[in-house]
């Protein structure tokens, strides 16, 4: 990296560093920061428009607190970039996402600094609030603080509301900022965002009653029950004044704001009088999403994760998709509105991820059919519930790795009623750069125990058409369909939509010595994998059978009962984890059947697979072509007496 132009940045290796400098540098640094940060994501790519709005927030709380003895909590870690450089790993920034290198999120594995993992949202305050704790339970020398801070959406997130109410009855001090930029990825939607927007607190209120609390507390006159007793007087007289009732001093959390989150000078002004303030507090900011780069403030969904641009021009540099397979979420997007225009019963809901989903498509149209409800996968999902309860029929898409925080939802509130929601898994399976927050490793196997579910996984854009076009139709219940991130393998993919039958697998090709058993996209893997080995071997076509399974539930028995007849040696092939899988379910209903093959599951293993991109994570956790053809060696290799011996 050249930072030779880095005047101020090049001395701060730590914040120790930066608290050296007068308050009056630290424009400079933020300035120096934000330059940093568009000139190597402009080669590198990563999230951009969300860090750079964080910038003063980042430089102000490292510049007052002393990191890492006190505690910054993030809250959804795309905003954290310059507390990555700021905090040792300046040098490395250019590692960030790529295999080996810097975390796409912060992580306490990484950095004493990051104290927690912050993958997905709203987490901070229940997090920083049992930080809080442990510190009064554990003082020995001065009180540690904590901060925690929300932003990018996250506030609408079900967590952030349970944390706030714990945090108003639990002994603590700690501070909750709340980095407003009035967006998620998408604009920020409810009516969270919209009370955000209109509340208004007036800083030279704030400030006297300041100065009166601390006057109060130092002559002794403010201990706990008292000072809670003042607050909510104070708090009762400022809402009969300016007729606006303040939702977080109504919990007992003392409210300052709204301000500039960009003025790094009166940020430190504020946070050092707010630094050793007993109780909990938050700290209302306003910023801009993309701050300090033209381009990102101009469009800053498009700009939150851009890809790689001209760092001078803005100019992104676009790959030509011409005459090439579209992404899983457009034909997503194009198929949900083709099916809508057909069926007026279909709605459309997504957490915060209209354009990531391409929902977005259906949403111009229809967009009184059509729900962003916000950082919110739990209520997307109920939400859904309670309208395919009376009739309609929803289609709630969630990245598979979100929709985790919605399991209990999909069981109690979908499930048990067997209810006609659609649940459209996008991002299933390794993600790449995003790491392991976001690889949507474990939706088959968590989801395959739950009973009434319908599980699909389409090998193609045209079988995911022909999936949403069947789960929509009468009676099909609850309806799950995976699919992974980027491109597919067919151009024409405007194929004519028609039934797929429930619980049906495919054969692709015929064979007698093995069989290999796929569920979604790897299976176009395989079959690469396959037709190598056979060349590379000079084996006959009708060596090795491949199956598409299509369904995990229901499992295609009398495709199953063919195998078991057929074969003593079978591979099974999934872009999730192999513990309780797809090849799990090969494996216990063989079992049960009576049938005693020797079987090799390739999947992902029992331990959460690192940042990297798809291609090289797919060869450290055996699952790329080379691997796969590895396996039917061995597999065909091995004799009767040892699978045997083996088994």
């Amino acid at each position: 990296m050249d930072t030779s132009d880095m005047g101020l940045l090049t001395q701060i290796q730590y914040p120790s560093d930066l608290r050296k400098l007068d308050v009056d540098q630290l424009p400079q640094v933020c300035r120096e920061l934000r330059e940093d940060i568009v000139k190597e994501l402009s080669v590198n790519p990563g999230h951009l428009a969300s860090s750079l709005g964080a910038i003063e927030i980042t430089v102000a709380l490292h510049y007052v607190y002393d990191t890492p003895e006190d505690r910054i909590v993030w809250d959804v870690g795309h905003q954290a970039y310059g507390h990555k450089i700021l905090t040792g790993r300046r040098e490395r920034f250019n590692t960030n996402r790529k295999l080996g290198g810097i975390r796409p999120f912060p992580s306490p594995e990484e950095s004493k600094y990051d104290t927690f993992v912050c993958g997905h949202a709203s987490n901070s305050i229940s997090a920083a609030l049992g930080m809080a704790v442990a510190a009064k339970h554990e003082q020995a020398g001065p009180q540690r603080r904590v901060v925690a801070i929300i932003g990018d959406g996250a506030m609408s997130g079900g967590l952030a509301f349970e944390g706030l109410n714990n945090a108003s009855s639990t002994p603590n001090d700690m501070l909750i900022i709340l980095n407003d930029n009035n967006m998620s990825i998408d604009r920020a939607v409810g009516g969270m965002q919209e009370y955000l927007l209109s509340l208004n607190t007036n800083e030279t209120y704030n400030a006297l009653r300041f100065k009166v609390s601390r006057w109060l507390h130092n002559k002794g006159f403010l201990e706990d029950d008292r000072r809670k007793g003042l607050i909510r007087l104070s708090n009762a007289i400022k809402s009969a004044i300016s007729h606006q009732q303040n939702m977080f001093e109504g919990m007992d959390i003392r409210y300052f704001g709204p301000f500039d989150g960009h003025n790094v000078k009166e940020l430190v002004r504020i946070l050092r009088q707010l630094k050793d303030m007993q109780g909990p507090k938050l700290l209302h900011l306003h910023t801009q999403k993309g701050h300090g780069y033209a381009p990102a403030e101009k469009d800053v969904t498009i700009w939150h994760a851009p890809g790689k641009f001209d760092a001078e021009t803005g100019e992104r540099l676009v790959k030509d998709s011409t005459n090439k397979p579209p992404k899983f979420q457009t034909v997503f997007g194009e198929t949900l509105l083709e099916l809508a225009r057909q069926n007026d019963k279909i709605v459309g809901v997504t957490p915060a991820m209209p354009t990531g989903c391409s929902m977005n498509i259906m949403m111009k149209e229809m967009p009184e059919r059509t729900f962003d409800v916000g950082i919110a996968e739990g209520h997307a999902v109920t939400f859904s519930a309670g309208m395919a309860k009376d009739g309609l029929q929803p289609f709630c898409n969630i990245y598979s790795a979100f929709a985790q925080r919605a399991y209990d939802n999909i069981i109690h509130d979908v499930a048990i009623l067997r209810l006609p929601v659609v649940i459209c898994l996008d991002r299933s399976g390794l993600v790449g750069e995003d790491g392991p927050t976001h690889h949507g490793a474990f939706d088959m196997a968590a989801l395959r125990a739950v009973p009434n579910l319908t599980i699909a996984s389409p090998m193609d854009e045209c079988e995911l058409r022909r999936l949403m076009y069947t789960a929509q139709l009468p009676d099909k219940g609850p309806f799950v369909i995976r699919y992974p991130r980027g491109c597919g393998s067919v151009v024409d993919w405007r194929c004519r939509l028609e039934e797929i039958p429930v619980g049906k697998g495919r054969k692709l090709r015929d064979g007698s010595d093995l069989a290999v058993i796929t569920i979604g996209p790897i299976g176009h893997d395989v079959e690469e994998a396959i037709s190598q080995w056979l060349t590379a071997n000079g084996q006959q076509p009708t060596t090795i059978a491949h199956y598409d399974l299509r369904f995990l539930k229901p499992l295609d028995e009398e495709l199953l009962h063919e195998i078991g007849r057929k074969f003593h040696k079978i591979i099974t092939v999934e872009d999730g984890v192999r513990n309780g899988g797809m090849g799990s379910a090969v494996l216990e209903w063989m079992a049960d059947h009576g049938y005693a093959p020797a079987i090799r599951r390739l999947g992902l293993p029992d331990h959460f697979v690192e940042h990297g991109t798809v291609g090289e994570l797919q060869q450290i956790v055996g699952i790329d072509k080379e691997s796969i053809r590895n396996a039917i060696s061995n597999l065909l290799s091995t004799n009767s007496q040892e699978l045997k011996a083996k088994s």
